[in-house]
């Protein structure tokens, strides 16, 4: 071989291994400091099931999927012929106490001044004393049937406010501010006591669900600080901390991708979300994040 082909050849080898050593520079992947731990998982936040407290048709639906409600906003309304007719009778029955005990009172009233009357008749000796007793014994029995009746008022106005309260039960309000995650009914079906309409969840109270290697779990403690990142904004991380880990390890989820395919036991780790700015984090969307194992290093975003 001629020593100009020799040198050609040499240099394309050079220049060959060259661009490989180029491409893998370029597309390597960056090591983690040593104070970083890389994981990955998706968003949750702690459900609230709003649910009826009472059997009845569902009337009314006020709110969609994906719409923003506050703390004591209507999401829906339900109707129960049942408790209408309850109410209809306590009420009734109110009205008729309440004129019982007005009787109770003029007739009450009326014996005390006949009982007066007497008694200064006694004193004046024009009526014998028995009928002064007679009169005064009526009225003794006028003042406890006034008791009596009224009595009767409050217990039929305490069923009627307990009643009242069941209708207010039949408008179901948010507990808390929040997202409508799941609508499970539609108007004019018929639920039971405890039946689920709505899963909320507050957008402002998420976490990222992770799973750290068993191999790892030592280096982790609640209260080390973690940064998150999805695929949506990859510039911009977002605080976390780490908020509950698992007593017990369990097999590695399909879903999870770990660095090491490899890893069988892995501890589940919750990474509460510090902030939600514009809401823009919502459950189910996977994340990358890393756990501060160390105070002084720095931070980097994790790439699987």
């Amino acid at each position: 071989m001629p020593k100009k082909t020799r040198i050609l050849a040499a240099a394309g080898v050079a220049l060959t291994a060259l661009l490989v050593f180029g491409a893998w520079w370029l597309n390597r992947v960056p090591e983690l400091p040593a104070g970083l731990v890389a994981v990955n998982g998706r968003i949750e936040g702690d459900r609230t099931l709003v649910s009826s407290k009472y059997p009845g048709r569902l009337a009314e639906v006020l709110v969609n999927e994906g719409d923003s409600v506050r703390a004591g906003d209507v999401l829906a309304r339900l109707a129960s012929d049942e408790i209408d007719a309850r109410k209809a009778a306590l009420d009734a029955k109110v009205t008729q106490a309440a004129a019982a005990l007005t009787r109770a009172r003029a007739q009450a009233e009326q014996a005390e001044r006949d009982a007066r009357r007497f008694e200064a008749l006694l004193a004046q000796g024009s009526v014998e004393r028995m009928r002064a007793e007679q009169i005064r014994l009526l009225a003794t029995h006028a003042h406890e049937a006034t008791s009596q009746a009224r009595a009767q008022l409050d217990e039929a106005r305490a069923g009627a406010r307990e009643v009242a309260g069941m209708q207010g039960e039949l408008t179901l309000k948010a507990p808390a501010s929040g997202v409508v995650l799941s609508r499970l009914r539609e108007p004019g079906e018929v639920l039971a006591g405890g039946g689920a309409v709505f899963e909320l969840v507050d957008l402002d109270k998420l976490h990222l669900k992770v799973y750290v290697p068993e191999r790892e779990i030592g280096r982790i403690a609640r209260g080390q600080a973690a940064r998150l990142w999805i695929d949506a904004l990859p510039a911009t991380p977002f605080d976390a901390k780490v908020s509950q880990i698992a007593a017990r390890a369990e097999f590695t989820p399909k879903e999870v991708q770990t660095a090491d395919e490899r890893v069988k036991l892995v501890y589940a780790v919750k990474l509460g979300i510090a902030a939600n700015p514009g809401h823009r984090l919502t459950p189910g969307l996977p994340a990358d994040a890393v756990i501060r194992t160390e105070a002084a290093a720095p931070w980097q975003k994790p790439v699987w």
